[in-house]
């Protein structure tokens, strides 16, 4: 039997280990996981150590308020590992925790591989060395990163974005609308305040006070708010209504409003225009100021280096700017609407065809 030790540290990491252990599966039935994730990566079968809800932790003040206890699940997260002896560990994302983790266990001389690698084309270079000392498999999700991670002596593999693999949804638009109540006449707001429940105490009261001015603007507006299933929402006004897959939430809408990730890109692949917003602590946001090294919030205006889709970002997050930036998405008339929409088709080619888990799949098992 072939062991994997996998670790994902927030929900996104969970989705994209849930896809990948599903296609190591179909190479190799005869194989086993455990490690760190969320509900995707269990339900395909992966014995779960720590849940992603007691990892995923944004902000530099609320990462060192957590330190005790994450350094806590590192020592335990070592034991296991030398404990399992797995075939190879497999990292997704979540840096902070799984560089860390590479240096501990490099010793053990078990491979390891990168899966959605460390952003340090934007911050923490010096990063760089310890993905050159102590992977063994680097794999990049953007054509972009991989030319620059090879421009820095790391021999990257890219074999496309993970959401170009079809995600076949369980319903139709039609069933949809109905299940929602929604009048398919009229025009959609999707909100995607994020993903941890940090994220939505800091941005869903801002985007409420924004759906009220747009409702004196736009009367018959619907408004849905996708939800992760780990977070907590407060009661809301009867005309709101609640999608726990926001893949969902996004099809059907006319335009939304999202917190900077990986939703961003989502929406750009649906072709749906969107205003990306985000808001840190006080101390996060003057530490990334200082930090991060590069001129956008959302992935989709990194990837085209220009501000393709609206950023209200901290202090620029707020009701009024928001709405301004909005309006002319919502108008299909809109040349913002169109340009949007047409620079998005090229996005999504830029970034690979169906079957990008299959070639992952196959790349790990074949080192």
């Amino acid at each position: 039997m072939k062991k994997y030790f996998i670790i994902a540290g927030e929900p996104s990491g969970d989705l994209y280990g849930g896809n990948l252990i599903r296609s190591l599966k179909e190479i190799n039935p005869d194989t086993s996981f455990m490690g760190h994730g969320g509900d995707s990566m269990q339900k395909e079968g992966m014995k779960i150590i720590e849940h992603v809800d007691n990892l995923s932790i944004m902000g530099f003040y609320e990462v060192l308020k957590e330190l005790p206890r994450m350094l806590l699940i590192m020592k335990k997260t070592i034991g296991l590992i030398k404990k399992s002896k797995p075939d190879r560990v497999i990292l997704i994302d979540y840096p902070g925790f799984n560089l860390k983790l590479a240096k501990k266990i490099h010793h053990l001389k078990i491979p390891i591989t990168y899966f959605i690698l460390p952003q340090v084309w934007a911050w923490k270079k010096n990063r760089i060395k310890i993905i050159k000392s102590y992977i063994d498999q680097s794999i990049s999700i953007f054509p972009f990163e991989e030319k620059w991670f090879k421009r820095n002596g790391i021999p990257v593999e890219f074999f496309g974005h993970p959401l170009a693999d079809e995600e076949h949804l369980n319903e139709s638009t039609k069933e949809f609308f109905r299940r929602h109540s929604l009048d398919i006449k009229k025009p959609i707001v999707a909100l995607l305040p994020g993903s941890r429940q940090q994220e939505i105490d800091r941005h869903l009261d801002i985007l409420i006070e924004t759906i009220k001015l747009l409702k004196k603007e736009i009367k018959d507006i619907q408004v849905i708010i996708g939800k992760s299933p780990n977070v907590k929402l407060p009661k809301l006004p009867d005309f709101y209504r609640i999608e726990e897959n926001s893949k969902k939430a996004m099809v059907v809408s006319t335009a939304a409003i999202v917190a900077s990730g990986t939703a961003t890109l989502e929406c750009a692949f649906e072709q749906t225009p969107l205003v990306v917003c985000y808001k840190l602590s006080n101390l996060s946001w003057w530490l990334a100021k200082r930090l991060v090294q590069i001129k956008y919030s959302s992935i989709i205006n990194i990837i085209v280096d220009r501000a393709l889709v609206p950023e209200c970002i901290q202090n620029d997050m707020k009701p009024k700017n928001i709405l301004d930036k909005l309006l002319p998405l919502l108008d299909d008339k809109s040349e913002d609407r169109k340009k949007m929409i047409f620079d998005f088709n090229k996005i999504k080619r830029s970034l690979g065809g169906p079957g990008v888990y299959k070639r992952i799949a196959e790349a790990i098992t074949k080192q």
